[in-house]
């Protein structure tokens, strides 16, 4: 199913521009033995027109030195999180129709994200990629094709990665975060070792949604909050190219608000820098698109967090 899903994505995202984990993830400091030193937190600073909002409890700001690994399944460092709190995350985007459904849900509920995106997806649905950032979410990265990254080579994941990279930063047309979640969460040694070099955290997940599955909206929302329940909080796992999830977020975050659950919203202290070599590499796919910046001033995709 996933590896259809792979093949999916790459025609979707070509067609819309022509017209595991196994490995140990870094652990605590050495020095300090802190778990969380990576993750200072910061108060969530911000206007809302819906009274009854789920919003955005807190803010924390990663520092991602060394490639820190986030999300109990496969990376168990840092577990920062406390009861009852949630990161959502989405991978896979953008796409038409359903990343814009799920910002607009978001949004009513004055709450943010972390969307992972894949590298043809960017490049051929730019502008929906430059809204997302325009909302004030995270970016993070994905692969450039969702290639299993455990049955590929050390020089193809590299490729896979950096491609990602320069494909997501272009398309987004402003820096994003040095985030990085796997395709199929499978990772391997060397690719693991590269990401830490690139000072890039790598994202696994605490509930998966799998909302891949055929599944009504409402069955989709039950499972999920069964799932999340029994865990008691954690980093959620959704993908933004599945329209069921579009349909079910309304109701997703409706029940995360009754549910008593809060959202924490992870941003990163540094921004990604692209490799030059990779960033010549997908000229020949980008086509023209303007460069990182050309379009409009930072300030406007850009905002900072207000401090406690």
């Amino acid at each position: 199913m996933r590896a259809i899903l792979s093949t999916l994505l790459i025609l979707l995202a070509t067609a819309a521009y022509a017209g595991g984990a196994n490995q140990a993830a870094p652990g605590p400091d050495p020095e300090t033995g802190t778990e969380t030193s990576a993750l200072p937190d910061k108060a969530e600073g911000q206007s809302c027109a819906n009274p009854n909002a789920l919003g955005v409890s807190r803010t924390v700001e990663v520092d991602t030195t060394g490639g820190p690994g986030f999300g109990m399944e496969h990376y168990k460092a840092y577990d920062f999180l406390q009861d009852k709190e949630v990161v959502l995350t989405f991978d896979d985007g953008p796409q038409v129709r359903t990343t814009t459904a799920i910002l607009d849900a978001l949004e009513h509920e004055c709450t943010k994200a972390i969307f992972f995106s894949l590298g043809q997806m960017a490049i051929g649905l730019p502008n929906i990629l430059r809204d997302v950032a325009r909302r004030g979410h995270t970016i993070g990265t994905h692969t450039w094709s969702h290639k299993n990254m455990a049955k590929a080579s050390d020089q193809e994941a590299k490729d896979e990665i950096e491609k990602g990279i320069s494909a997501v930063v272009r398309g987004a047309g402003t820096p994003v975060a040095p985030f990085f979640r796997y395709p199929y969460l499978r990772d391997s040694k060397a690719s693991l070792a590269h990401l830490a070099g690139r000072n890039i955290a790598v994202f696994s997940t605490d509930v998966d949604s799998f909302d891949f599955r055929r599944q009504s909206p409402d069955r989709l929302v039950k499972t999920t909050m069964e799932r999340l329940n029994k865990r008691g909080k954690g980093i959620l796992l959704m993908h933004d190219i599945q329209p069921r999830t579009a349909e079910a977020m309304p109701a997703l975050l409706k029940a995360l608000k009754d549910g008593g659950y809060k959202i924490v919203h992870m941003t990163a202290k540094d921004s990604l820098k692209t490799l030059a070599e990779y960033d010549a590499l997908i000229e020949k796919d980008v086509k023209g698109l303007p460069a990182v910046g050309a379009e409009r001033p930072m300030t406007s995709v850009i905002r900072t967090v207000p401090s406690e």
